[in-house]
């Protein structure tokens, strides 16, 4: 349960950073996303602030479902919000993945592991909790 809940606010915080960043601040995230001086939007075309900030309230929205589901008692809560990062996170990343041709080494390797950890952390909440395991096992 410790480890479910860890990982819920550990894609929470993701939620959190891009989303707000994206929601709040769109033509920042555009020209200054992931931060420290590299530029992984902006790469990917023209800037559109509609779809930014779209996009940003998306991300707000499965970090307030992770913050919801922390606070359940049971891991069936955690596995939903692993399913809705996972089926977020397959098509993304594949774009991406398909998409590095105008990146710098470092941005493919940084892009790469951020969208392959928050994918691996959704398909992580999806996995039975200890109690459903027991019952499998009856």
């Amino acid at each position: 349960m410790l480890l479910r809940r860890t990982i819920l606010w550990a894609t929470a915080a993701i939620g959190l950073f891009v989303g707000l960043w994206a929601a709040v601040w769109p033509h920042s995230f555009y020209t200054s996303f992931p931060g420290l001086g590299r530029v992984w939007i902006a790469a990917d075309g023209p800037y559109n602030e509609h779809l930014i900030r779209d996009v940003g309230s998306l991300y707000v929205a499965l970090a307030a479902a992770s913050i919801a589901a922390t606070f359940s008692r049971t891991p069936d809560a955690g596995r939903v919000i692993g399913v809705a990062w996972a089926v977020f996170g397959i098509p993304h990343f594949i774009y991406h993945a398909t998409h590095f041709a105008e990146m710098a080494p470092l941005d493919v390797v940084g892009n790469a592991v951020s969208l392959g950890a928050s994918l691996l952390l959704g398909v992580v909440l999806m996995l039975p909790g200890q109690t459903q395991k027991k019952e499998m096992e009856l």
